[in-house]
């Protein structure tokens, strides 16, 4: 096992905090804990040189303060993923803000997984069927494309929105994917 980087905060401006390390320092990505101060989750954004890194605060910086100690925990930011994820809401962090208790899966991922090769992903163009009749005859949208919606004021963009999220959630057993 390794032996645990410590460092201590060295510099606040507003979520920016950077942090001094004597001698080894943590990647690029790699996710701090600033011990104490109710464990403040940092990431890592750059390598500021001096044995320092740059890192942006992903929790409020309140109660951060100059020589506190920052943890490097040797991986990225890791979420929940599977069927115990859907219909939750959770933060940057994984963690459940929707006051249902905690999101039960078997697997975790790090946020800067590689995207799936060129040849992996499908080449076939399919139909997003909406549910609204008129959109799915005159105007039908693709799986996996982006859509624009223009309009004037007062003219319907928000009701159609809501009647694709209520369509769309419906279709899927409840869950939404808006």
């Amino acid at each position: 096992m390794n032996k645990k980087l410590i460092g201590k905060i060295s510099q606040i401006i507003g979520p920016v905090v950077d942090v001094r390390f004597d001698g080894q320092i943590p990647k690029i990505h790699e996710k701090l804990v600033v011990m104490g101060a109710n464990n403040v989750v940092l990431e890592v954004l750059s390598h500021a040189g001096n044995n320092s890194v740059r890192c942006i605060a992903l929790q409020a910086t309140e109660g951060l303060a100059r020589g506190l100690e920052v943890e490097a925990t040797g991986q990225s930011i890791m979420v929940p993923v599977g069927d115990g994820t859907l219909g939750r809401v959770m933060n940057v962090l994984g963690e459940p803000i929707d006051k249902k208790g905690d999101i039960i899966t078997d697997t975790k991922w790090s946020i800067y997984l590689e995207p799936p090769k060129y040849y992996e992903q499908s080449n076939s163009t399919e139909q997003f069927e909406t549910g609204i009749k008129v959109i799915d005859l005159l105007a039908p949208y693709v799986k996996g494309g982006k859509i624009g919606l223009f309009g004037g004021a007062g003219v319907g963009k928000t009701v159609l929105i809501m009647e694709l999220i209520r369509n769309i959630a419906s279709e899927h057993g409840g869950y939404s994917i808006f």
